[in-house]
């Protein structure tokens, strides 16, 4: 059952996905990878994007709408801290369409996700942010985060994972 997020952003009502939103997030996912010049990493399909987000429930995706019209997503998992002893959420995407910037949709959707955190007494919330992404930094820097700049994200692909498994 969908549920809807009132916002304080004129006409921008935030929503959570269903499973018939799969081809709207592989479009904004799309649009995301181009904006991070990365379309060449983009694999997902619709399918997997059903079979994961609604079928495994691994993550889960609110949608950004402006006058009924999708602009943008935020796709959130659980994560635990062993150091707090809670349940946190971790936000792998967050995304408005260029054009739409500026309606406050950003806002509304980061503020979403922090009000589920808090419904959900996660003890915190953590995301990635590219170092070159200055209007993302400076957006989230205002909204509140810091930069934890004492820590670096490691990443095993596939090929690295299959390599270290093997060892075993």
């Amino acid at each position: 059952m969908v549920k809807y997020y009132e916002t304080s952003a004129a006409d921008v009502r935030i929503r959570t996905a269903e499973p018939e939103d799969a081809p709207l997030i592989l479009e904004l996912i799309r649009g995301l990878a181009v904006y991070e010049k990365m379309q060449d990493e983009v694999y997902v399909t619709e399918d997997l994007l059903r079979e994961n987000l609604f079928e495994k429930k691994q993550a889960e995706v609110l949608i950004a709408e402006y006058r009924g019209k999708a602009i943008g997503y935020a796709l959130f998992f659980p994560t635990f801290s062993t150091f707090l002893g809670t349940a946190n959420l971790y936000l792998e995407d967050i995304f408005v369409m260029p054009e739409a910037r500026g309606l406050g949709a950003g806002k509304a959707l980061l503020a979403c996700f922090a009000k589920i955190a808090v419904e959900r007494k996660a003890g915190k919330a953590e995301w990635t942010v590219l170092n070159w992404n200055e209007p993302s930094i400076r957006f989230y820097t205002q909204m509140g985060a810091r930069l934890l700049e004492e820590w670096s994200l490691c990443r095993m692909d596939r090929k690295a994972l299959s390599g270290l498994a093997e060892k075993l």
